[in-house]
């Protein structure tokens, strides 16, 4: 049985997990399109690059 405490500090450490899987979907999906676009990235490459930062959207 956990108390109160405990439960409030797991719920605190979500948040900031939060934050960085947002921050790392919102780079894969608008970033780094554009700026592969700007340095002149095949399209293959900024979909491997994509993806790489979903995955680690997911673990985070």
């Amino acid at each position: 049985m956990k108390n109160d405490f405990q439960v409030q500090q797991e719920e605190g450490d979500e948040f900031p997990a939060l934050l960085v899987g947002t921050g790392l979907v919102l780079a894969s999906l608008i970033l780094v399109p554009a700026l592969a676009q700007r340095v002149g990235l095949g399209a293959s490459v900024t979909i491997a690059l994509r993806g790489v930062l979903m995955r680690a959207a997911n673990r985070a």
